[in-house]
C-alpha cells in the first residue's frame, strides 16, 4: 500500500529547495495518476522543479514511480538481443527510418516506439504514414511476431506505458517547463525503460534546431539518462550531436521517407549516412556484435530487404508513389559565393507552416508538404541557382514560411567561415 501524504506539504518541500522521499515520489505520481492530485498542485509542483531541479536519486525515483504507473513490455523470450534508439528530435531528423531496418538485418531486435511530430520538430509516425497503407497501430501479439520475422518494429505506444507521463507531458507543454532537464529525462526514460529494450542508444541533440540549444545543457540531459538507464538495468549511451543545421536534405514527411531508401540503398546524403551508421554501430555493440559492417549492410541491398519486409508487414506498399504535393516554390542564390548559413530552426517552423507539421495534437498533417534543401554549408553557389524549394498542397502557405526564412540562410565570400559550423558527432556518454 502507497503511504499517504499532503500534495501540498510536498509542493512546499520542492518550493523551498527540499528533497522528496521515495516513498514522497511514489505517492505523488500515483494520486496524480489516479486524479487524486488536482492539474494545479502538479504544475506547482513541476514549475519547483524547473526552478530548483532534483538530486540524481529524486529523478531515478520519479523515473521509476512513472515507470510503475503503467504496464512494461518483457521480451525474454524472444530468442534474439533487444536494442532501441532515441533521438531527442530535431529538423530533417528522419535517422529512425533507416536505422530500425539496417540494425535489424544483423538479427537484432528492434522494438521502436515511437511519436508524432507537434511544432517544428517531426514526428516518425508522421512520416511513415505517408507510405500507402501503412498503419501505426498494431496489437501485442503483431509487435512480437514482426519483431520474431522482421526483426524490425516501428509503431505507436500503447497508453498503458507510463501513463503518468502522458498527463505530465501534457502538463508541462502548458505550464512552461518543457525545458527543465529532471521532467524531460524521466519523461523519456520512463517510457524506454517501458517499453523492455535490453539496452538503448540515446541522440541527445544541440543547436537551434534542437529541443535544447545549448551544449552543456544537453551533455547534462545525456549524463542523466544514461544514468537513469544503466540504474534501471537497460544498457545505454548517448551520443552529442548537432542540430544547428537542417539533417540531410529534405524537410518534410513523404520526402524524408524518400531520403532514407536512398541511404538504405547505399546513397543519401553524407551527413545522415554518418549518423546512421554511427546509431548502428552503437546499438549493435551494446547488442553483442561491435564488429559489425554496417556500412556493406547499406551497399548490399541487406537493410533495404528488411526494410520493404517491416513496411509490409504493417500493411504498407514500399513500392507504392509516395505523395507529392501540387504547389512549389523554388529559392535561388542572389549572388555568387558560398552558402555560409542555414540555421535549422527557421526551416522546422517554415515546413511546419507549409503543412508538414501541426500545432494541436489533433492537427491533420499534409504528408506531401515540406522543403527539400539543394545546397548545404560550404557549398559554392552561382546567382540564380536554387538554394531550396518549399512544397505544399496551399500555395498561400508560401508566403508565411518564407517569413519564417528571412536571414536564415546567408550567402557569403570564399574562405569565410561557416556559421554553426562543426562536426555532427560532438561527444559520446557512456
Amino acid at each position: 500500500m502507497v503511504e499517504a501524504f499532503d500534495a501540498v506539504d510536498l509542493i512546499r518541500t520542492k518550493r523551498d529547495g527540499g528533497t522528496l522521499s521515495t516513498a514522497q515520489l511514489n505517492w505523488l505520481i500515483d494520486a496524480y495518476t489516479r486524479g487524486f492530485v488536482a492539474d494545479e498542485q502538479m504544475s506547482a509542483m513541476t514549475m519547483a522543479i524547473f526552478l530548483n531541479g532534483m538530486s540524481r536519486e529524486e529523478i531515478r525515483d520519479l523515473t521509476l514511480a512513472m515507470i510503475a504507473s503503467g504496464e512494461t513490455l518483457s521480451f525474454d523470450d524472444l530468442g534474439k538481443p533487444t536494442t532501441d534508439k532515441h533521438s531527442t528530435g530535431g529538423v530533417g531528423d528522419k535517422i529512425t527510418l533507416p536505422l530500425a531496418p539496417l540494425v535489424a538485418s544483423f538479427g537484432v531486435a528492434v522494438p521502436q516506439l515511437s511519436g508524432r511530430g507537434l511544432g517544428h520538430t517531426g514526428g516518425t509516425l508522421d512520416k511513415l504514414e505517408s507510405i500507402p497503407g501503412w498503419r501505426a497501430k498494431l496489437s501485442n501479439d503483431e509487435f512480437y511476431a514482426q519483431l520474431r520475422s522482421v526483426g524490425a518494429v516501428v509503431c505507436a505506444a500503447g497508453a498503458g506505458l507510463a501513463p503518468a507521463d502522458g498527463k505530465l507531458y501534457a502538463l508541462r507543454d502548458i505550464t512552461g517547463t518543457v525545458e527543465a532537464i529532471p521532467l524531460i529525462a524521466s519523461s523519456i526514460m520512463s517510457k524506454k525503460i517501458a517499453e523492455g529494450t535490453a539496452s538503448l542508444v540515446l541522440d541527445v541533440k544541440f543547436g537551434s534546431g534542437a529541443f535544447m540549444q545549448d551544449p552543456a545543457r544537453s551533455r547534462e540531459l545525456a549524463e542523466t539518462m544514461v544514468q537513469l538507464g544503466n540504474d534501471a538495468g537497460t544498457k545505454t549511451v548517448a551520443l552529442l550531436t548537432n542540430m544547428n543545421v537542417p539533417l540531410g536534405l529534405a524537410i518534410g514527411n513523404a520526402n524524408e521517407v524518400r531520403e532514407s531508401v536512398e541511404v538504405l540503398a547505399g546513397g543519401g546524403p553524407a551527413d545522415v549516412v554518418e549518423l546512421t551508421v554511427a546509431l548502428a554501430r552503437e546499438m549493435l555493440a551494446l547488442a553483442g556484435q561491435p564488429d559489425a559492417d554496417v556500412e556493406s549492410a547499406l551497399r548490399n541491398g541487406r537493410a533495404m530487404d528488411t526494410w520493404r519486409a517491416m513496411i509490409s508487414a504493417q500493411g504498407g506498399d514500399p513500392d507504392a508513389a509516395l505523395p507529392t504535393a501540387p504547389e512549389h516554390h523554388t529559392v535561388t542564390a542572389e549572388r555568387d559565393g558560398v552558402l555560409v548559413a542555414q540555421h535549422a530552426l527557421p526551416f522546422g517552423i517554415a515546413a511546419w507552416r507549409l503543412g508538414a507539421g501541426r500545432a494541436r495534437k489533433e492537427d491533420p498533417v499534409d504528408h506531401a508538404a515540406g522543403i527539400d534543401l539543394h545546397v548545404k554549408p560550404g557549398e559554392a553557389v552561382t546567382a540564380g541557382q536554387p538554394l531550396f524549394t518549399m512544397h505544399s498542397s496551399d500555395s498561400a502557405r508560401f508566403e508565411r514560411a518564407a517569413e519564417a526564412l528571412a536571414g536564415a540562410y546567408r550567402i557569403g565570400d570564399s574562405g569565410e567561415p561557416i556559421e554553426d559550423g562543426g562536426a555532427l558527432i560532438q561527444g559520446r556518454v557512456g
